[in-house]
């Protein structure tokens, strides 16, 4: 039997390592409950730590949840989304000990004060039933030829999806609206010699706006121009900040100095990255003249020493693998798409779990 070739003491640490895995799902859902709840928030807008029953109070929950709440949060303790203390008070004559509850870094990253980049909106568009109920049919997309789990589950690819859910498409909108503000924030300030030298850059599939205005912002003399599908820029104002152009980056992308891709080719094969690939060669002037490409994405394998970094990699890249029929890429992987778009050499800057790509002519 197989059990008999593990060790009695080591039992109980495999089966608490299976069992993680099978309920580590429990983590971003009741975060994710958290966050629905206006945790973060209520606990932010106190200005110091919150006993339980002042947020049962603001969170306008039935007092016969308390016992519920507390279960909650001391799951979200332990995960290190929020701290906890314990304070000594008097309730009449009786001395008691009451929990109370902070923000750690992690959650602050959920606050919608307006002061800050919120990641919000991300994390509710991830766990978006839409999202979630795909991998139930991940094993059976294995057997199948083509096609992704997506659709699968839904008879939509990712994208037909997202052009014709309104309300899918406007939560897709907000988290790489989110995402963008916290990454752009990182980019401008850390990598800004990449972008010093370019006098117009054209952003493929840069949804709202969200990245090309931070750009913008950052670097006054860059003329920014967003290219995006035409239902997409339908619905954008006319004055906010940055040029707007509707079209397929896979027939035509605007001239520019610079073709900016984040978050852009780890949705797609590698055919077809060569092909957008080949169409920014097209966009850009030669390296002599300042032409690039700018990609932001991960490296695979570039943070081998950080277990947190790797792990979040490989799940970012299973998550293409179901979803989209994409891949993150390693150095290697990306090296082979550039030479055959016709590329002649590329520079990258790591940037925590992401890297900033330039990709010259």
């Amino acid at each position: 039997m197989v059990l008999e070739e593990v060790g009695s003491s080591e039992l109980p640490q495999a089966q608490a390592h299976l069992w993680n895995h099978l309920f580590s799902f429990i983590n971003p859902m009741s975060l994710k409950c958290a966050v629905e709840l206006g945790i973060p928030d209520i606990i932010h807008n106190n200005g110091e730590p919150m006993s339980l029953s002042d947020l049962v109070s603001a969170i306008h929950i039935p007092v016969s949840k308390t016992d519920q709440l507390h279960r909650l949060m001391q799951l979200l303790v332990h995960t290190g989304m929020f701290s906890l203390s314990v304070e000594k008070h008097k309730d009449g004559e009786t001395e008691k000990m009451e929990e109370f509850y902070a923000l750690t870094p992690s959650s602050r990253l959920l606050v919608k004060d307006g002061t800050k980049e919120c990641l919000s909106p991300f994390l509710l568009y991830m766990l978006d039933s839409s999202l979630i109920n795909p991998w139930l049919f991940f094993s059976e997309w294995f057997k199948k030829e083509g096609t992704t789990t997506f659709e699968l589950c839904h008879g939509l690819t990712a994208m037909e999806h997202t052009n014709r859910c309104l309300d899918y498409n406007d939560k897709f909108n907000q988290a790489m609206s989110s995402d963008s503000r916290f990454l752009m924030s990182t980019l401008v300030t850390t990598c800004a010699h990449i972008f010093d030298e370019l006098n117009s850059l054209v952003d493929v599939g840069g949804g709202t706006g969200g990245a090309a205005l931070a750009l913008a912002e950052a670097f006054p003399k860059l003329e920014v121009t967003v290219l995006d599908l035409p239902h997409v820029v339908a619905r954008l104002p006319a004055d906010s900040g940055v040029y707007f152009t509707s079209g397929d980056m896979f027939q035509w992308i605007p001239r520019a100095d610079a073709v900016f891709l984040k978050w852009i080719l780890h949705g797609w094969s590698d055919e077809e990255c060569i092909r957008i690939l080949q169409k920014c060669k097209e966009a850009i002037p030669s390296k002599e003249n300042g032409g690039k490409v700018i990609i932001v994405e991960m490296v695979v394998h570039s943070n081998r020493g950080d277990h947190k970094f790797t792990e979040t990699q490989f799940f970012l890249d299973m998550l293409m693998c179901a979803i989209v029929n994409g891949k993150e890429r390693g150095e290697d992987e990306r090296k082979k798409l550039f030479e055959n778009a016709g590329f002649s050499h590329y520079k990258i800057t790591p940037m925590g779990l992401l890297s900033v790509i330039e990709v010259f002519p």
